[in-house]
C-alpha cells in the first residue's frame, strides 16, 4: 500500500504518522522523501486497513493498494532511481553509464592486471573477473577460488578500479568482505538462502537474470536482498534462452525500459553472455543504451582464443577501445553520462 502525504508535511509529522501506522496495523513503514512530498510504504498485510479512514486524515494527500508482489523494488514505493554510487567517478544510475569491463576469468596475476590497466584507459569504471566460476561441465576450469580474488585486489591497488566478482555460495561471504560489488549470476538468481545471506550486508549487488527468468521473478530475488535490509542492488539482463540456437542466448531488449518503468533499481545490460558472439557485443551494447540501460558489463581478454572460459565472446583490449569510444558518443544522444574512474 502507498500513502501519499501532502505537500508540506514535515519530517517529523511522518515520522509520527508512520510510527502510529506501524502500531496500529503491524505493518513495515517504508520511507522515501522526494523534493515535493513524501511517500510511505506499507510492508506487510493490509487487508484490514481502512483506505477511506487514512484519506480522511489532514496529513493524506491520496491512498492506493500496490498489486505487484514486490515492494521495496517497486518505483511506486520509491519514485526516484537508485543510484550506485562507489566514489571516485564509479556511477550506475541517475542518469550516469558505468561500463564493467574484464576477463570472464581471472587466470593470472599478469593478465588481470594489464586487462585492468587496458580497460581503465579506455574509459571502464569497474573491474570485471571471475574466480569462482559456476561451469556447465565438472571437467571445465573452475576458477582460482580464493587466489582469484587476491589477484583481483591487487589488479584494483593498482589501477584504482572497483572490482566486480561472483559468488556461489554464502559459505564464501568472508572471503568476499573487500569486494566492492558482489555478483549474483543467473544460475543463482533464486538461490535464495544466498540471496537472504546478501540482504544482511551493506554492500552492492549484482544480481543477473536467470536463464529462464521472468522479470516478475527478477524482481523478486531483488525483494528478497531488499527485504533483508540491503537496498544496494542492481538488476542486469543477459540475456534468456529461447529456441534460437545462433546465438547463445537472446537478449530481451524490452526488460530494460519494462524494469525502469517497474522499478527504482538501476539496470545493467551483460551483451557478452547474451550473444555468445564477439562480434556481436557492440550492437547489443549500443542498443541496450538505446533502451535505458544504466550500465554495460563486457568481457575483456588479452587472448580471447586461449582465455579458460569464454574466449568466444570476449573483446580484445583493442576492440574494447574502439567500442569504448562509440559508447562516449552515443550515450548523450539518450540523456547518459558515461561514468569516468578519477
Amino acid at each position: 500500500m502507498i500513502i501519499v502525504l501532502k505537500s508540506g508535511t514535515t519530517a517529523a509529522q511522518a515520522e509520527d504518522f508512520s510510527r502510529k501506522l506501524a502500531e496500529r496495523y503491524d505493518v513495515a513503514v517504508n520511507t522515501w522523501h522526494g523534493a515535493h512530498s513524501t511517500v510511505l510504504g506499507l510492508l506487510g498485510d493490509t487487508a484490514a486497513v481502512d483506505i477511506e479512514s487514512l484519506a480522511a486524515q489532514d496529513e493524506v494527500e491520496s491512498v492506493k493498494r500496490v498489486q505487484e508482489p514486490y515492494k521495496k523494488a517497486n518505483r511506486k514505493f520509491h519514485p526516484e532511481d537508485t543510484v550506485i554510487d562507489l566514489g571516485g567517478g564509479s556511477v550506475i544510475g541517475g542518469g550516469r553509464l558505468g561500463v564493467i569491463a574484464g576477463p570472464c576469468s581471472v587466470e593470472s596475476e599478469q593478465q588481470i592486471v594489464q586487462i585492468a590497466e587496458d580497460v581503465k584507459a579506455s574509459g571502464a569504471a569497474f573491474l570485471r573477473g571471475g574466480a569462482f566460476k559456476p561451469r556447465t561441465s565438472p571437467y571445465s576450469f573452475q576458477g582460482l577460488r580464493a587466489e582469484g580474488l587476491e589477484l583481483l585486489r591487487e589488479a584494483r591497488a593498482k589501477t584504482g578500479l572497483p572490482i566486480v566478482t561472483e559468488i556461489m555460495s554464502a559459505a564464501h561471504l568472508e572471503l568476499f568482505e573487500d569486494v566492492d560489488i558482489i555478483q549474483v549470476g543467473a544460475r543463482n538468481m533464486q538461490n535464495f538462502e544466498l540471496l537472504k545471506e546478501l540482504g544482511k550486508i551493506d554492500k552492492p549487488i549484482l544480481l543477473k537474470r536467470g536463464l529462464s527468468g521472468t522479470i516478475e521473478e527478477l524482481l523478486m530475488s531483488a525483494e528478497y536482498i531488499m527485504a533483508g535490509g540491503n537496498e544496494k542492488v542492481i538488476l542486469c539482463e543477459r540475456g534468456i534462452r529461447t529456441f534460437e540456437t545462433m546465438t547463445r542466448n537472446t537478449l530481451d531488449i524490452s526488460a530494460i525500459p519494462l524494469l525502469k518503468s517497474l522499478s527504482h533499481l538501476p539496470v545493467v545490460v551483460d551483451p557478452s553472455h547474451a550473444a555468445g558472439i564477439s562480434s556481436l557485443v557492440e550492437p547489443l551494447a549500443l542498443a541496450a543504451i538505446a533502451a535505458g540501460a544504466d550500465g554495460l558489463i563486457i568481457e575483456v581478454h588479452n587472448d580471447p582464443p586461449h582465455a579458460l572460459s569464454d574466449g568466444a565472446q570476449s573483446l580484445t583490449p583493442a576492440q574494447f577501445d574502439k567500442l569504448s569510444a562509440r559508447i562516449q558518443q552515443v550515450a548523450p544522444l539518450f540523456g547518459k553520462t558515461v561514468s569516468k574512474r578519477v
